[in-house]
């Protein structure tokens, strides 16, 4: 793909406009998977997810990259990439069996705050006060979002916590592989690996769809989750991640109306108070890294 990237107000709206393709692809992506995971097993509804993404990738991608889709610089990574992907996904289908989407959609958004803290320990990078208390702000609103000891609290809001560490290093690492590696390849990778790797337990718990809507609804998680990861690479190629990072919050809007259309539920005070402090705290975290303001 050839580099379009311009600071032109025309691409920055086009990138805007793909991201917010994006967010609303990754909410019904998490709908879809939540209505699945009522009466399907967790791990056939993660496979048709990857597989389907999966097709679309190779699809998409394979004319272009050709004889580079195996061309890897770190293989090792790649492959663990693909199985973090796998794993990560499945921590968030196991949670949305019990929680509602505006939950798990708020935990999400602890991931920059994550970034931010795992910088600071592993990688050495030098934190300013303002950034340190950003991040006990953002971990004060997750911890408003668990309740830990009260009436609220579901131990599977832990398993979106876990979900969130691991989407934390994930980003870490796409960071890092994207100076080697060619961003098709990973993206494509990814989805393969995973697919792959969840086969054996997919088809051992394979339980026959009742019906041409839990087909229907199957395939579409996976395009929507193709079509989302395909339309924010391309959103990178018309404006900056300072412009786009912002826009990426809206997805807890879409996931909160989904959960309210489809499942009937609302979240309580506890969750919208804490995801404003959280997606108030990452937006922060982004400024100030966008700024390029370092430690005084």
């Amino acid at each position: 793909m050839s580099q379009l990237f311009s600071d032109s107000a025309r691409h920055r709206r086009i990138g805007i406009a793909l991201v917010t393709v994006t967010t609303l692809m990754f909410a019904v992506l998490d709908a879809s998977a939540k209505w699945l995971v009522l009466t399907l097993p967790v791990m056939q509804v993660v496979w048709m997810r990857f597989l389907t993404h999966s097709l679309f990738s190779i699809a998409v991608f394979a004319p272009s990259v050709k004889g580079d889709l195996l061309r890897w610089r770190h293989p090792r990574l790649q492959l663990l990439r693909g199985l973090m992907l796998a794993s990560m996904t499945a921590l968030n289908f196991w949670a949305l069996q019990y929680l509602q989407l505006a939950e798990t959609g708020a935990m999400q958004f602890s991931v920059p705050i994550l970034i931010a803290l795992l910088s600071a320990w592993w990688l050495g990078e030098r934190l300013d006060a303002k950034r340190w208390l950003a991040i006990a702000v953002g971990f004060a609103g997750v911890l408003v979002i668990i309740r830990p000891g009260s009436q609220g609290f579901h131990p599977a809001i832990l398993l979106s916590a876990l979900n969130a560490i691991l989407y934390a290093l994930f980003n870490m690492m796409t960071r890092y592989l994207a100076s080697s590696e060619n961003p098709a390849t990973t993206q494509m990778t990814s989805a393969v690996v995973a697919t792959l790797a969840l086969t054996p337990v997919a088809l051992w718990q394979w339980q026959q769809p009742a019906t041409l809507l839990e087909w229907f609804v199957m395939a579409l998680a996976g395009l929507c989750g193709g079509i989302g990861h395909y339309f924010v690479a391309v959103a990178h190629r018309y404006a900056s991640a300072a412009v786009l990072g912002p826009f990426l919050y809206q997805q807890i809007l879409y996931m909160t109306v989904l959960g309210w259309l489809v499942f009937g539920q609302v979240p309580d005070l506890a969750v919208v108070l804490g995801a404003l402090v959280v997606v108030g705290s990452g937006l922060y975290l982004l400024w100030r890294e966008f700024q390029g303001t370092h430690p005084d």
